[in-house]
Formats: structure tokens, C-alpha cells, sequence
């Protein structure tokens, strides 16, 4: 008896060395693995190829494709007589989330959306501003209307009823937000508008919340498009162009007034 007691013992200890020595040698429990910033993006659609331009529409005397990014350049001995424009000719946009990476040297231009096409490469509409600037990157331009600039960085807006902007409260800290900022290089734009609601950011920071009431300036449903800004020479960049649509697709829009050909350079927009 005493010697079957003895076996067990012995035969207990061993399997404890073992399983001790199977810890020891055991990989660690990774553990659980965290939201990755680079996940994808659910629902976003690549709407340039990075490679030509196909689905899109502007002067070749000004814009082409290079390094794998939409390229807009005016030179002295190539300028523009008026803004022009590289439409997108996917559809148009009413409530979306538009996100890409941009980048200029010298000169001006922006990211139109829910605008109106009028010919001769020609846009009007609501536009996020780019300035390659800290301070002014992020704003609404109300692009060939009479509102100017309806939001300022860092602003807060209800544009009413009767047609009057009314500065509500702040969007954020305009010093994170041109602390944030990478002049002339890559940055990342977000525009996002549901409705009356519109909201800008640059590299993830809120510039502007601006709400449209009024009826009559507004719109709800146009075309995207990116700018050249005549004036100065400038090389303006846009690549990883992505759209999530937020809604149905809009119905088409009536025909707008066509533009004339430019005849003459037009002055920079205040700033």
C-alpha cells in the first residue's frame, strides 16, 4: 500500500514539472488587439484612380495626374484669366462625407461641393477654402455668389432666414487648429454635410459649424469639383479622394446660366 501511495506521489509531481515547464515555453496571450487607426473606412468610395483622370473634367491646358495625385499648375508663361475648375463627373452630392489629402504652393484654391456647373469650366457654390494656411484653411467661400465668406475658421454660424450671418459660438480652438497645420506640404481635408448642417476639418481638427437656413442662397444637392484660383502661379494637389454618400442621389439639377469664357484675370478673394 505504502509503495502505491509512493508511485502516485511521484507520478503527480512529474505531471506538475511538465505542465510548469509547458508555461514556461508557451508564446504569451497576445492581447486583444486594439481599433487600428488605418482600419478601413466603411462605406467610402475611391472616386480618383491616382493614375489619370478619368470621371473627371478640367482644362488639360492646366490640370493632369503626377506622382499619383490630381495636379492643378498655372505658370507665368501658362497663367488662367479666371478660376477654373476640374469637375467630377460621378454624379452629384447632396448629404456626404468627402475626406482626401491636399497640398499648394503659391496662389489659392478649394474643394467645391453641392455647386452649380456653369460652363467653360466654371463653378459656383459653397467652397472649403485652401490657402496653405493654418489660419485660413477650413473656411466656407460662397464661390461666384454674394455671401463671400460665410464662416470663418474657429466660427460657429447659423446663416438665417433673412439672409444674415449670426456667429453662435466657437468650432474649436483656432490655435490647436494651426498648430496642427503643415504648410506646404500634406494635409488631410473632411468635409461633412447632412442638411442645413455643414462642417469642415483639417487634419482631424474642427474648423467650421455652419448651419444654412437661408432658402434662398442655399443648396442642397451640385456637383464637386477642386480649384485653380487665377493669379499668381500655383501648384495645387489632391490625391486619396474618397466619397461616403449619406443619402439617396439627388435628383438632377435644372440647367444654370452658363458662364462666359473668361476674358480677364480676376483678383484674388479677400481674405
Amino acid at each position: 500500500m505504502r509503495l502505491n501511495v509512493s508511485l502516485a506521489a511521484t507520478t503527480v509531481a512529474g505531471l506538475l514539472c511538465v505542465l510548469c515547464a509547458a508555461a514556461r515555453t508557451a508564446p504569451a496571450a497576445a492581447p486583444p488587439a486594439a481599433a487600428s487607426s488605418a482600419a478601413p473606412e466603411q462605406g467610402f468610395v475611391p472616386i480618383f484612380n491616382g493614375k489619370d483622370l478619368t470621371g473627371w473634367d478640367g482644362n488639360p491646358k492646366f490640370w493632369s495626374v503626377k506622382d499619383g495625385a490630381v495636379r492643378g499648375e498655372t505658370t507665368k508663361e501658362n497663367p488662367t484669366k479666371g478660376n477654373t475648375f476640374i469637375i467630377w463627373r460621378g454624379g452629384l452630392v447632396g448629404d456626404f462625407d468627402l475626406r482626401l489629402s491636399y497640398r499648394m504652393t503659391g496662389g489659392n484654391s478649394g474643394i467645391q461641393y453641392r455647386s452649380r456647373d456653369l460652363g467653360n469650366w466654371v463653378v459656383g457654390g459653397y467652397q472649403a477654402e485652401i490657402a496653405n494656411d493654418g489660419g485660413r484653411d477650413g473656411y466656407i467661400y460662397d464661390e461666384k455668389g454674394k455671401r463671400g465668406r460665410m464662416c470663418l475658421v474657429g466660427e460657429k454660424v447659423t446663416w438665417g432666414k433673412d439672409g444674415k450671418k449670426q456667429v453662435t459660438g466657437s468650432a474649436g480652438d483656432l490655435e490647436k487648429i494651426k498648430a496642427g497645420f503643415k504648410k506646404d506640404d500634406w494635409n488631410e481635408y473632411r468635409i461633412l454635410v447632412v442638411g442645413s448642417h455643414i462642417q469642415h476639418f483639417v487634419n482631424g481638427v474642427q474648423t467650421i459649424d455652419f448651419t444654412d437656413e437661408d432658402e434662398v442662397s442655399r443648396a442642397m444637392s451640385g456637383i464637386l469639383a477642386l480649384q485653380i484660383h487665377a493669379g499668381a502661379p500655383m501648384v495645387t494637389e489632391f490625391k486619396n479622394i474618397r466619397l461616403k454618400k449619406l443619402g439617396p442621389d439627388p435628383a438632377p439639377l435644372p440647367p444654370a446660366p452658363k458662364a462666359p469664357a473668361p476674358a480677364k484675370a480676376e483678383a484674388p478673394k479677400a481674405k
